[in-house]
């Protein structure tokens, strides 16, 4: 796979994905939109691979889509296309754990791509909006539901309406973040937390992530009966074995997935 706007490293079985279109504060347009997709799937196929690090560079995660390359687009063009549909919501898809490492300016797009993944760390200088009423339109890559899911209706009307940007300190109070770590120690941090996800069972990880998400597209019952099922379901795994029975020996456990 080629790629021109993004940078790929990896981590024994951590992979960081970065934003890299440093002179335009890594706007999203077509073009890296797609190289994200086709990374992220081709992350998703490759059994090596066990926790995606998606991040961008000390001023911007991202900075919002490319205005540039959508100011013109017509209502039935986009709608035709599926736009937004048809490459973002890949990183909403992945069964596997994707963290976001965000540094500096994480707005429009860039916020939603953002809460798109599992968690957020943020560095000390992040900056989180959705100033899309600015420009004439709405959150279109799920501000408006996502944002309110994470930070309750009256901050999201407050952000969304008005445009003003969210610092790093008030994101992690309203749960937004997980945590905040100093910008030049952000990367170290996500790779620490994506190298203990991966020691760990990932059929016990993705049905965990399973299991998370579902808490926002149920009730409190079906979600609790869909948790229940899993949790049976991984009493059949060598996995559930090991684990119980290094625990009981008092040795780190050896996942074999």
């Amino acid at each position: 796979m080629s790629q021109s706007s993004i940078i790929i490293e990896k981590h024994d079985e951590v992979v960081c994905l970065k934003l890299n279109r440093p002179e335009a504060l890594n706007a999203l347009n077509n073009q890296m939109m797609g190289e994200v997709k086709e990374a992220l799937e081709d992350f998703e196929r490759d059994d090596v691979v066990k926790v995606i690090i998606l991040t961008g560079n000390d001023k911007a995660f991202a900075a919002g889509a490319d205005i540039k390359e959508i100011a013109d687009k017509k209502h039935f063009e986009l709608y035709d296309r599926d736009f937004i549909q048809e490459r973002w919501e890949m990183a909403a898809r992945c069964k596997k754990p994707i963290i976001a490492a965000v540094s500096g300016y994480a707005l429009g797009g860039g916020c939603e791509l953002a809460m798109m993944c599992d968690y957020i760390i943020a560095a000390d200088n992040a900056k989180f909006g959705q100033p899309e009423l600015t420009i004439g339109v709405i959150p279109g890559a799920g501000g408006t539901q996502r944002l309110t899911r994470f930070v309750g209706k009256s901050k999201a009307m407050d952000m969304i309406l008005t445009g003003r940007m969210m610092n790093a300190d008030e994101a992690e109070r309203c749960g937004l973040v997980s945590r905040i770590v100093p910008t030049a120690d952000l990367l170290t941090e996500a790779i620490n937390d994506a190298q203990k996800i991966a020691k760990l069972s990932q059929a016990s990880v993705k049905l965990a992530k399973e299991c998370v998400n579902e808490a926002y597209e149920s009730t409190l019952d079906a979600g609790v009966r869909f948790e229940r099922r899993v949790f049976h379901s991984l009493f059949g795994t060598r996995d559930q074995k090991e684990g119980m029975s290094a625990f009981i020996e008092k040795r780190p456990a050896e996942f074999k997935d």
